[in-house]
């Protein structure tokens, strides 16, 4: 009798309860393919968003999303090798990682330590390859540099805490409501500053000294990219990730959208070249075909996990039929770290 794998459907887009849990036969490996039994998946804003109809990337309903998880590898499709059936690994997936089962790319999966348990592995492929990318890839991250993160007690936030640790002197400033602070502090957050209870850009100005910092990861998107964008100081760096402002407590308000979208600001080379900063963008989504950039980065955190250097903070984990409980942790900003889904 064959198994029955289980996934967290989006069936239309709207609020939680347009999630279900639905049973189909087991896939099987395509050639090239492994795979993988899933212990954990991960959680992102980006699938939330998707559930809501914000998401452009994300396939049309009914559909499965996720984008990430961890598990052991119980298959392998023709041609494949490597890594063996019972490896433990973490994986990528494009849309799809919100099931009991997986059949991913061989190139797509990274074998992780005995030390690592599956949730840890589950929040690191989207998390931190993003913090990562922006902080090494495109902003170039280096010793004595100010950093401003906003959302930092999201999953990102935290790996973007976190990996600026491995740099000698980098100084950190991270957005949050009041009661993160203290775990932000605790991943080395040098400035916790309550974004509901002050201006955050007089109070970055003020620590600084006017001077500004040099690099700002903003997932907020809208009038707040202006905002970050003041901030930078000589040849500082705004790296764009994200629209967070464009939710709106799991309603897909297309007025809301348009509102933010309205208030972006534009950046012209003749402006950038008068200010000296730079703005660059950041879509992990988009980076899919860059297979040696995408397992090196994930290697190089597996290393960095196994060293102590980084550890994923587990915010909560739910089963799949909690799935809608899920969903409104992100959407309601209570999250502290990373959410996981477990089959």
């Amino acid at each position: 009798m064959a198994r029955l794998m289980r996934a967290i459907w989006v069936t239309r887009h709207g609020d939680g309860r347009v999630l279900e849990v639905r049973e189909a036969a087991d896939p099987e490996p395509a050639p090239g393919e492994v795979r993988v039994r899933v212990a954990a998946a991960g959680l992102n804003f980006a699938e939330v968003m998707a559930r809501q109809g914000l998401y452009p990337d994300a396939p049309k309903p009914p559909c499965v999303v996720g984008y990430e998880g961890a598990g052991v590898i119980d298959a392998l499709g023709a041609g494949v090798s490597a890594p063996a059936p019972g490896t433990r690994v973490l994986f990528l997936k494009r849309f799809g990682a919100h099931a009991s089962v997986v059949c991913v790319p061989a190139s797509q999966v990274v074998a992780i330590p005995d030390a690592m348990s599956f949730d840890d592995a589950a929040a690191i492929p989207v998390a931190y390859l993003t913090a990562y990318h922006m902080l090494f890839n495109v902003a170039r991250l280096r010793a004595g540099d100010h950093v401003l993160i906003h959302m930092a007690a999201g999953g990102v936030g935290i790996a973007a805490l976190q990996l600026c640790r491995t740099v000698p002197g980098v100084v950190t400033y991270g957005t949050a409501s009041a009661a993160k602070h203290e775990h932000l502090r605790r991943e080395g957050c040098a400035h916790a500053i309550d974004y509901r209870t002050s201006d955050y850009v007089e109070e970055v100005r003020r620590l600084t000294g006017g001077r500004g910092v040099d690099v700002v990861l903003d997932a907020l998107g809208g009038p707040d990219w202006k905002k970050s964008y003041s901030l930078l100081g000589p040849a500082g760096l705004l790296v764009a990730f994200g629209v967070a402002n464009a939710n709106q407590s799991g309603r897909r308000n297309l007025l809301h959208v348009v509102s933010q979208l309205a208030r972006t600001p534009l950046f012209t080379p003749l402006g950038l070249m008068n200010v000296n900063r730079g703005v660059a963008g950041v879509n992990l989504g988009h980076l899919w075909g860059e297979t040696e950039l995408l397992k090196a980065m994930l290697e190089a955190l597996v290393r960095l996990y196994a060293e102590g250097r980084i550890r994923p903070h587990i915010h909560a984990r739910f089963s799949f039929a909690e799935a809608a409980r899920a969903h409104a942790e992100l959407e309601q900003g209570k999250n502290v770290g990373k959410v996981v889904l477990v089959p």
